[in-house]
């Protein structure tokens, strides 16, 4: 009988562990990140001596933005520069040499959310480089039943994964802080 529970035991912790196996795993890169155009921001688009075709717009939540001559064209998830050029390259059969610069007027798109086990769930505005322990300080810190070493940090730049995180190595002198990126869920179990 005790043969019997032990492989029974033996194959059911291999399953569990195989279960576990298709989530991937991130190192942490806190590496400067060029800003990347969003949904719902606000952008001011110039070309060069054409009054007509300057405007500002809105990225819609489709990701696209709407330029005379042009048509619609994606902007979410490009550089300035990179839609600029975009741009350039579609202005070019009806415009000679045209200079298009795209400056952001308005970041609505960056966000991080953090759920669970926190006193305030919910989404927050991600201006400049804000770190894990001051995204959890915004949502009012831990509850009572918070288990404060099983973070999560679920990040979806196009990659996926998770980032899992010790409050206790996060506040100790060696541990190294986690920067948090638009889009990125913070789960505190």
């Amino acid at each position: 009988m005790g043969i019997r529970r032990t492989g029974f035991w033996t194959v059911m912790g291999m399953l569990l562990l195989s279960g576990c196996a298709h989530q991937q795993t991130l190192k942490v890169d806190n590496a400067e990140q060029p800003y990347r155009i969003g949904r719902e921001d606000v952008l001011d688009v110039s070309v060069w001596r054409d009054q007509e075709l300057s405007r500002t717009v809105p990225v819609r939540p489709d990701g696209f933005i709407s330029i005379p001559m042009v048509g619609e064209i994606q902007a979410a998830g490009k550089t300035p520069t990179e839609l600029a050029e975009a741009l350039k390259s579609g202005l070019t059969p009806f415009v000679q040499e045209p200079r298009v610069t795209v400056i952001v007027r308005e970041v609505n798109s960056s966000r991080v959310f953090v759920t669970g086990e926190v006193a305030h769930p919910g989404a927050y505005p991600l201006r400049g480089r804000v770190s894990l322990l001051q995204a959890i300080a915004l949502a009012g810190g831990f509850t009572d039943f918070a288990n404060s070493d099983g973070i999560v940090v679920i990040r979806t730049d196009g990659k996926g994964g998770q980032i899992p995180v010790r409050y206790s190595d996060l506040v100790s002198p060696e541990g190294e802080s986690v920067i948090l990126r638009p889009g990125d869920t913070v789960v505190v179990p």
